[in-house]
Order: structure tokens, then sequence, then C-alpha cells
């Protein structure tokens, strides 16, 4: 990217992202600068790296001055240092949409800076560079637009394509890992959206993804707009069944350990998670990625364990859909498990309950291992 200069910083002290999110390998607030006849820079950051960053575009400036801000999206993490950016550049003029405005108003007050609403397919020139301005409305917030760089052919996502770590945290596990639970996390409730503005893509020739956490994307670019597609289809991504278990004395934990050694005899991959202790994120996020899933809880109260009641609430709030379903339920004299997890199911979209439901009576024994046994087959 010739003319595109990165200026965003890197969050290493962070811990939870948005207040819930684990982010062991800190977080990236990213900005870029457009060097042209006249110059825009592409969001800003948090407020608490305001100093760093102005000391990155003024850098990257060389002496210039900056003629535009363009405002992707205006959650916090990216709107927080524009008041700074207006003192020091007062005669900048602002760039977004509408409802941005609206926002900016509601966060910080009235900026006096000059300011120049964009619409759908609206045009803004540089000099070589004309920005396109696309509208992404409740990806995942209602203000948000992506920006395409015609000349360079450079697409600024906002938190589209996005993902959790630093720029300088070499992922063992990829891209995908850590984009996949930011999207499921943050976005994934917005799978129509995210559809639509795939779809405005579509022709585009688009060289560099820019979003606002996370790397550049500059190469292979139709494996992540093929993840992208996948997920907001509320596709599964990989064959495997997930198993999601809510247990108190470990007797469920044992039943979903037997299950998943049933499966994987028959060479189906399968995963366990133990809902008390692993990271709900990361089961939200395999709970999307597999196409079959199994729902393993003790009743607790007449009803299913807390932790596995969070759980499918997040799926039903995220529009969990598609999915192949099996139960094991536990109870010592009244099991109800599986009943209200059926009645939690029923919101859900183009969910096929698998026989049988896995009844435990405080632990397994032949009935129950014989049912386990029965729906590792329908699993197949």
């Amino acid at each position: 990217m010739k003319d595109i200069i990165y200026v965003g910083v890197n969050d290493y002290d962070i811990e939870l992202f948005e207040g819930q999110y684990p982010v062991d390998h800190g977080m990236s607030y990213n900005s870029y600068l457009i060097n042209d006849e006249k110059i825009a820079v592409m969001d800003s950051v948090d407020k608490g790296f305001s100093d760093k960053w102005l000391q990155n575009v003024e850098k990257a400036l060389a002496g210039k001055k900056p003629d535009y801000l363009v405002i992707s999206h205006m959650e916090p993490d990216h709107s927080g240092s524009i008041v700074e950016f207006t003192k020091k550049y007062p005669n900048a003029t602002l760039v977004s949409t509408d409802k941005a405005f609206k926002f900016l108003v509601q966060f910080y007050g009235d900026v006096k800076n000059n300011k120049v609403v964009v619409k759908e397919g609206e045009t803004l020139s540089l000099g070589k560079h004309t920005l396109k301005f696309i509208m992404a409305p409740m990806v995942h917030w209602p203000e948000v637009m992506f920006t395409y760089d015609e000349y360079e052919k450079v697409l600024f996502s906002a938190d589209g394509f996005g993902k959790f770590g630093t720029l300088d945290y070499d992922d063992p596990e990829g891209w995908a890992c850590e984009a996949r639970r930011y999207y499921f996390g943050i976005v994934g409730k917005y799978g129509n959206q995210v559809q639509a503005v795939l779809k405005k893509l579509q022709g585009v020739e688009v060289k560099a993804i820019c979003p606002l956490h996370g790397p550049v994307l500059d190469d292979n670019l139709s494996y992540y707009l093929g993840l992208y597609d996948t997920w907001s289809k509320y596709e599964a991504e990989s064959k495997g069944v997930f198993i999601p278990v809510a247990s108190v004395y470990g007797n469920t934990m044992d039943a979903a350990e037997k299950l998943k050694e049933m499966l994987e005899k028959k060479g189906i991959k399968a995963v366990v998670c133990d809902l008390n202790r692993d990271s709900m994120t990361e089961a939200f996020e395999d709970a999307f990625r597999y196409d079959r899933i199994v729902f393993a809880s003790v009743t607790y109260n007449g009803t299913i364990f807390p932790s596995m009641n969070t759980f499918i609430e997040g799926l039903v709030e995220r529009g969990y859909q598609n999915k192949k379903v099996g139960i094991i339920e536990n109870g010592t004299w009244a099991p109800m498990a599986g009943k209200v997890i059926l009645e939690k199911l029923s919101k859900l979209k183009n969910i096929e309950i698998l026989e049988p439901t896995v009844k435990l009576t405080s632990r397994l024994d032949e009935v129950s291992l014989k049912q386990l046994e029965d729906l590792a087959n329908n699993l197949e």
C-alpha cells in the first residue's frame, strides 16, 4: 500500500475487551493515514492512547496537516480520540454518516470542526485516491460504514474482519481462531447485515482489507471473505460434534467424555467444553464452528445449571441455527434438563433434534450407556 500509512496502536494491558471477552494477547486499535494531495486519517483510537496515536499521526504527516478524519464507527475504542484530534487539527473536516454525528454529540458534545455527511455510494477525492463510502449498518452498530479506496483497491472495513490480539502477537493458530471468536462474540448476531454488505462488495476488486482490529489482510483474500460468508450464513465451518457440559460432581462430564470416545472411534471429531471452567467466548466460537452439538447438563433447581443457561441464552441472542442437536440430561430424582433445553432451543431456526435424549439418573448405567451409543450412531 504505497500511500497508506499505519498509525494505530497496540494495547498490551487490556484484560477484557468490551468488558467480557478475555484477551490474553492484548488488542490493536487500528488507524490509517492516506497521503495524497489531500490527507485523510481513517479513524481514531481508544482515548487511553490519544497521545501515542497523535504522535504516530504527526510523524506520518511529516510536517503537513490532515484535511479529513474519516469516522467509520463510533464505538469508544475507535472514537475516543476524536476530540483530541480536533483540538490539534481544528481545520480538519470530519467525514461520516448522519447517525455517527448524532452519536458523536451523545458521546463527546458538539465538536466544532466542519463536518461532511456521506451516504451510500458517495465519494470523496483526495487527488489520486478516491474514497467510496459503503454503508454497513449493524455491522455491528447502526452508524457503521466501510470505505473503499478506488486507487489502491483497499477496503477499510471498520470492525469487520477484525481479530483479538496485538499486531506483534504471532498467533500459532493463525488468523481464523481469534477472528472467529471475535466475530461470533461481537458481530455474530448480525449475519443478515454482514451478508448485505458482502453483496455490495461482489465484483469489487479488493487487494487489501484494513480492519479496525487485527492485521491488514493483503493475501489470499478469498479465504477471509469466504469465512465471513460462511459465518454470516450461519453455516458450519467444520465437520464435528461440539459437546458443551454443565456438570457438578463429574457424572455428566463422564457421559460427555464417553460420547467423545465413541465418536472418535467412528472417525468423528468431537470437542468437549466444561462450561463451568472453560472460556464461554470460546464455547460460542466452537458451537458455531461445528455442524453438530450435544448439550449435556445436570438438572439444577428444576431447570438447567446456570452455566448452561448462560450458554444457551447466548446462542439464542446470536441467532444460532442450522444444527443437528443431541441432549444429555442428568437428575438424581427428577431429571428436567432435557425438557428445559428443548424449550429454549424452540426459539431457534432449523434445529434438528436427534434421538434419543440420554437420561442419567445420577450416573451412567447400562440403560443410559445404551442410549449414549444410540445417540452416537445418530450423530454419524
